[in-house]
Parts: C-alpha cells; sequence; structure tokens
C-alpha cells in the first residue's frame, strides 16, 4: 500500500471541527476551497479571518512531491537539516531527465546510463530518509501521484508548476520552489497568500467530440495567462460532476496556464470510483464519511455571486472542440476556425509532429479515446503524415493500454511510444 492511510484518516478527523469553526468565524457558508485551507492552517490560527489576496497564512501541507530537476537542491538542503526522516509524507519521481528519441526501448537505458549519477543520489537519499522512489519510466510525477497519493479534501505542495493536476481528486495541489518543500519536510510551517477564488460553474455536459480539455483551453481564452494569479479555480455544478476524475485532472492541471494557484473539484461519484479503480477502496470509504465536508456548501451553489471573487459560467451542451496558441495557451479557438487563426497570424500550417501524452494528457482515458479516432483512420485507410508520438503517463497507464490492445493500434498507425515520461512535452526531444 503506497499511499498511507493512517495520515488520511487523521487529517479527515480534523476537517468536520475546522470547517465547523470556520463557519462560525466567517459566519456564511464556505466555498471547497476555505474548507480545505482552513483544515490546514497551523495551529492557533484556524480562528483568525483572513483577506484573500492580501493577508498571508502559514498551513501545514500533507505531502510533497518531486521531480528528478528539482528535486536534486532540495534533497541536498533536507540531508543537512539534521533531520532522520521527512515530517510529511515525501515522494520523487524520475521523469525530468528522459530524453525522447527512437522510442522507449532506446531510450531508457540511454537515460539510465546518462543520468546515473543523478539516479543514484536521489535514490540513496530517499531511501534512507524513507522519501518513496519512482524509478525512471515509472511514469509522469502527475499522474502517479494521481494514482497512488492524492486524495479528496488534501493539501499537497510540489516542485513542479503542474502539481495543480491532483485538484481532479479534490485536493488543493501547488506547485513551490525547492525551498518550500523542504520547509515542509523538516517539519515548519508552509506560507501562502491567502488566495482569492474563482467559480467555475459546468452546466449541461459534454456533447460529441468535446472532452473535459476543451472546458479549460475555454477558460484560458477567457481569463489569459495572468487571469488566475493568486486565485484557485474552483469548478462545480452539475455539469462537473458528470466529468471523469481523470478529466478533471486534466482541467485542475492547465490551471497552471492561467497562473491559478490551484484548481480544485467537489468529491463526487467519479472520484469515488477512480478511487477503487486503483487500489484505494479505504481511501473512498474514509472520503464518503465525510463527504459533505469534501464539497462545496450547498448555499454556495445556489448563490455562487454572493461567495466567489469572480463566477464564470461555462455550458458544456454547447461547448465545441477548441485548440490554443500558438505562441500562448491563452490564444484559444474553435477547432473550425483553425485555418481562418493560422492564416489570419501568419503561424505554420504543417503540422511537424503530434504527441499524445504530457501530464495534462496521458491518462488510459485520453490513450483510449485516440485510439478509438487512431482504429477509424485506419478503417478508412488513412496514413500519418507527420510523426506520431505517444507518451503513457504511468508504467500502470502503458500496461493497461498494452493489455487492451491500444499499443498495437498505435503501432499499426506507425505511431512511436516513448518511455512514460515527459519527454517532447518540456523539450526533452532530440528530433530525429
Amino acid at each position: 500500500m503506497l499511499f498511507n492511510l493512517d495520515m488520511i484518516q487523521s487529517v479527515y478527523s480534523k476537517i468536520p471541527s475546522r470547517v465547523e469553526e470556520a463557519r462560525r468565524q466567517l459566519k456564511r457558508p464556505l466555498t471547497l476551497s476555505e474548507k480545505i485551507l482552513y483544515s490546514h492552517l497551523v495551529e492557533g490560527s484556524q480562528n483568525q479571518v483572513f483577506s484573500r489576496g492580501s493577508d498571508f497564512a502559514e498551513f501545514n501541507p500533507d505531502r510533497v512531491a518531486m521531480q528528478d530537476a528539482t528535486a536534486q537542491m532540495a534533497l541536498l538542503q533536507f540531508t543537512t537539516a539534521g533531520k532522520p526522516q521527512t515530517a510529511v509524507p515525501s515522494s520523487v519521481h524520475c521523469d525530468h531527465l528522459i530524453t525522447a528519441k527512437n522510442g522507449v526501448e532506446q531510450d531508457l537505458p540511454t537515460a539510465l546510463q546518462e543520468n546515473k549519477e543523478v539516479y543514484d543520489f536521489l535514490s540513496s537519499v530517499s531511501a534512507k530518509y524513507g522519501i518513496d522512489f519512482w524509478k525512471p519510466g515509472a511514469g509522469i510525477i502527475h499522474q502517479v501521484v494521481l494514482e497512488n497519493y492524492a486524495f479528496p479534501g488534501g493539501m499537497m505542495i510540489g516542485t513542479d508548476s503542474h502539481t495543480v493536476n491532483a485538484g481532479g481528486l479534490g485536493m488543493l495541489a501547488i506547485g513551490v520552489g525547492g525551498a518550500d518543500a523542504v520547509d515542509a519536510m523538516v517539519g515548519l510551517p508552509w506560507e501562502l497568500k491567502y488566495p482569492k477564488i474563482i467559480g467555475v460553474k459546468l452546466t449541461g455536459a459534454l456533447q460529441g467530440f468535446t472532452t473535459p480539455k476543451d472546458i479549460i483551453l475555454t477558460l484560458a481564452g477567457i481569463l489569459t495567462v495572468k487571469g488566475g494569479t493568486n486565485a484557485i479555480i474552483e469548478y462545480f455544478g452539475e455539469g462537473a460532476r458528470q466529468i471523469s476524475a481523470t478529466g478533471k485532472a486534466t482541467i485542475a492541471n492547465m490551471g497552471a496556464e492561467v497562473g491559478a494557484t490551484c484548481s480544485t473539484f467537489s468529491y463526487d461519484d467519479s472520484m469515488a470510483r477512480f478511487l477503487r479503480a486503483t487500489g484505494r477502496s479505504a481511501v473512498a470509504d474514509a472520503a464518503d464519511a465525510i463527504a459533505d465536508h469534501l464539497r462545496c456548501d450547498a448555499e454556495i451553489e445556489a448563490n455562487p455571486e454572493l461567495y466567489f471573487d469572480r463566477v464564470i459560467e461555462i455550458d458544456l451542451s454547447t461547448l465545441k472542440p477548441h485548440y490554443n496558441g500558438p505562441f500562448s495557451p491563452d490564444r484559444s479557438f474553435v477547432i473550425n476556425d483553425m485555418a481562418k487563426s493560422l492564416q489570419e497570424f501568419g503561424s505554420p500550417e504543417t503540422v511537424s509532429a503530434a504527441l499524445i501524452g504530457s501530464c495534462t494528457n496521458s491518462s488510459y482515458e485520453d490513450l483510449y479515446q485516440a485510439a478509438g479516432l487512431i482504429k477509424q483512420a485506419i478503417e478508412k485507410g488513412l496514413k500519418p503524415k507527420a510523426p506520431l508520438l505517444i507518451n503513457p503517463g504511468s508504467e500502470q497507464v502503458r500496461y493497461t493500454a498494452e493489455r487492451d490492445g491500444l499499443m498495437d493500434l498505435f503501432k499499426a498507425f506507425g505511431a512511436t511510444v516513448m518511455t512514460n515520461a515527459c519527454g517532447p512535452c518540456i523539450g526533452m526531444w532530440d528530433r530525429l
């Protein structure tokens, strides 16, 4: 069992009383974000009223996650602290240093050789201080965290901007620098400017080829790359409850592209199903027992304008497939306007490569949807005109996709399966 059930149960034991105290202090209903924030304030400060966007508050995160590029200095600093082990559960994930070139069969052995010194250091320090170590090829940090560590109502910090991905399971997961991670690992409070809260109401249901990714692509066009700065984006509404946990994670993941502190969703059946499907039925049972405290209060959904700093409504029933870019993630266009917008901005019109993967879209659900389109293309005799790269998000995703025949389908279409790592998305790509 990788997840720490005792820690999660300890967190859950405190949430009800902390939430009730916050209601008394604020004298109003609470958003989910406020419930999690107040539940993780350091002892002695839970009776204070914090001004959103200006006051600073100190928190006790439940977990720390680090990727191999940023973990090196963080762990080096931690070793000087004189601690026998980390104060909170922590993990290291080797996903950033693997260069994509020829496919997993060649790229992974090359990375193991080229980065041996780094991997040996991270592995030995992790073993000494009780830190979970995910070896090269195990998967992308954020997908691995979602499958193993994330839990509704928790607070996690991670040394990567897309740590926010865990918001798909109802966490407040926030990207930080290595120094902040070390503070948490040695047991010091972690300081954060108390964030504003943007409410995004999702109505209706996704139709046709529209996916959860289109929700955040649309929102990026509304907020721009700076619109979420110093704010939590909290999604709510009937539309939110119809999105899978991995779909929610995709949306939360790209909150980083609008500058948000993090994003989150209220606990629902899709999260419970995902927890059970990934071997965490005990976590789902514990969450079910305090489910009302892992959701925004009913009054919030009924009158969101009274409680959020800004409210944005998106009707999923009328939402169209979108694409964003190039050059900036807030250049958002309906896919029907792609040709027109490319010509208008003088953008390249030839696709030189396509990537299915990254921490944003590398779950089994993503690969399954892509495989469905590829199957149709093969049946119609179509062939790719540009290199197609597949990056599974984790070994669990890769194994499941291979078991179900998706990998054979990708290869039959001429795709190259890369290592379960970040690869081209972060520029770790030696293009042939």
